[in-house]
């Protein structure tokens, strides 16, 4: 029978692992890069040698403890194992582990060091993204690459064949013109070897033409699947939202789907002003999580989770009517004015629902 964990070192364990932890981890690479790049510039090093050992010294246990926190919080899930077989796990491992083995077994302190900027990789949700990218769009990426590989091949075939006899140097096999190729097809120009036969010119110009034409096509695949990729997780994560709000609850999942294309999502802290009475209104809003206060003439009224505020100005009078902070940390929907036409109208029952809502918040205002 395991021994039951103190509440308030289970808070402790429970913060470190959430966001503040994750910033933390992200000052502590920045940190630790920093004081990597003095290690290699002596005069620095020599000058502040104890300081920037101190600082790598202190990033490092950072890490072991974050690589600790982690463990106790996987072990808590009864996923121990599942998180240090992982790649995310393994690399915390290893980033642990690198600079102390490699300082033991008498690696020069500088380049020992170096092994650090294994934890320069953190777990950044874009990467993630990227990866699942990569992963849906695998066939048009691998065609384009057929296609570069085939023009850089025939480019340096076509170059031996024009230059070498004129540049035997540098065009004398097959394997000397891919260094060209490379070059001109990525558009580096680097300028150390340059066909000088009219036909190599012209081939030259087709082999830059042609690798314009492929890095867009890189470009256009990765840019247009990562934009949709981004759009999924942002609906997800404003479905979930739009779920957990009490007047959305009757909606069927074809109008939840509907209502989650139009409204964003905002994560405000506290205490933070959403609405200014006398400001103009052009949106309203829906409490996904958290609270807020309404400052009224004699009189505050705080609305919790699954409450909405702001369509007053949308419904009547375009000005704001009163002052309204965050009271603590909270999660808002936003709903733009020309959505919130559109939604009045669809479906009826929910722009009747917001009609008579703002009504009674008016007649009670009234006394």
């Amino acid at each position: 029978m395991t021994k039951p964990q103190h509440p308030a070192l289970a808070a402790f364990v429970t913060a470190l692992a959430g966001r503040n932890m994750t910033r933390a981890a992200h000052v502590a690479v920045a940190l630790g890069m920093s004081a990597m790049v003095l290690l290699t510039m002596d005069p620095a090093y020599e000058a502040g040698r104890r300081w920037i050992i101190a600082l790598l010294w202190g990033c490092l246990v950072f890490f072991v403890v974050e690589w600790a926190v982690r463990v106790q919080q996987a072990a808590r899930a009864h996923r121990a194992a599942a998180y240090l077989m992982s790649g995310r796990g393994l690399l915390d491992t290893l980033s642990g582990l690198a600079v102390p083995v490699a300082l033991a077994s008498g690696t020069e302190v500088r380049t020992a060091w170096l092994l650090a900027v294994l934890k320069v990789i953190p777990g950044v949700p874009g990467l993630r993204q990227l990866r699942r990218v990569l992963v849906v769009e695998a066939r048009p990426l691998l065609s384009v690459l057929v296609l570069f590989l085939l023009v850089l091949f025939l480019g340096s075939v076509a170059e031996y064949a024009l230059e070498h006899d004129e540049q035997p140097a540098t065009f004398g096999t097959i394997p000397s013109a891919l260094w060209w190729a490379v070059a001109t097809l990525t558009t580096t120009g680097y300028g150390d070897v340059v066909p000088i036969t009219p036909l190599g010119r012209v081939v030259a110009a087709t082999v830059m033409i042609s690798g314009l034409g492929v890095f867009g096509l890189w470009t256009g695949i990765l840019a247009t699947a990562f934009a949709a990729e981004t759009r999924r997780d942002n609906f997800l994560k404003t479905w979930e939202s739009v779920s957990r709000v009490p007047f959305f609850a009757s909606l069927g999942p074809s109008t939840i789907a509907d209502v989650a294309q139009m409204l964003r999502t905002i994560d405000l802290p506290p205490r933070a002003i959403v609405i200014r009475k006398g400001k103009p209104g052009d949106c309203m809003y829906f409490i996904a999580s958290g609270e807020v206060e309404v400052d009224l003439p004699g009189k505050k009224v705080r609305l919790g989770e699954g409450a909405f505020f702001g369509e007053m100005a949308l419904l009547g009078n375009n000005l704001r009517s009163a002052d309204i902070s965050t009271t603590g940390l909270s999660k808002l929907l936003v709903l733009d004015l020309v959505d919130f036409r559109v939604l009045m109208a669809r479906p009826p029952d929910l722009g009747q629902s917001i009609d008579a809502e703002a009504k009674r918040r008016t007649m009670e205002n009234r006394t």
